[in-house]
């Protein structure tokens, strides 16, 4: 039996891809490569917010400890109101002319909270770690600390620059707004009572 309806076509098979299937294939291709380039960026970035946070965390507990263990015997409470201030790491405090890092050297109390607060600032500054044109590069960005005592009790806050605008990091912070307002301020605060 003839069927007259199928007589003019002949059929092929279909060999390869065709011009449109190749392009869909290479937008699938680049949006999957720019997907996971945009998620590296992401995870960098994040990882490096959450270095700058432990860090400030750990200079937080830093200048606790210093406070901790300068000799606080007879007067305890003006020794550890020395260490009140603001603006840690944008003061430029120079260094204190007795320095009390060597082995058997005997330092007061108020030497000591000299040397902290240059020690800590400099921490702060990022200036133990220098790039090849002796720039700072160790520390947080834009880092400001700040301490405030009331009797025994202390409390000390870090700020620096985030990398992302989001909420100002220590806007609705009533106990103590430390650094530069803004967008991409980040803040860390911790309270110790020093005996």
């Amino acid at each position: 039996m003839h069927n007259s309806h199928y007589s003019g076509l002949t059929h092929r098979k279909q060999f390869g891809m065709t011009f449109i299937e190749v392009l869909v294939a290479l937008v699938i291709l680049v949006t999957g490569i720019l997907g996971a380039v945009a998620m590296q960026a992401t995870a960098k970035q994040g990882s490096f917010d959450a270095m700058q946070r432990s860090l400030a965390s750990s200079l937080t507990q830093d200048i606790i400890e210093r406070m901790r263990t300068n000799d606080a015997t007879a007067s305890a409470t003006n020794v550890l109101s020395s260490y009140a201030g603001t603006g840690y790491g944008t003061k430029n405090l120079a260094a204190p002319s007795i320095r009390c890092d060597a082995i058997g050297s005997l330092c007061t109390s108020a030497q000591r909270v000299a040397n902290d607060l240059y020690e800590w600032e400099q921490t702060l500054k990022g200036s133990d770690v220098k790039s090849s044109d002796a720039s700072n590069v160790g520390g947080l960005t834009g880092a400001q600390g700040c301490i405030t005592i009331v009797n025994n009790s202390a409390t000390v806050a870090i700020s620096w620059q985030g990398r992302t605008a989001t909420s100002d990091g220590a806007a609705n912070n009533a106990i103590m707004k430390c650094g530069t307002s803004g967008s991409k301020r980040r803040q860390i605060l911790i309270q110790a009572f020093i005996f």
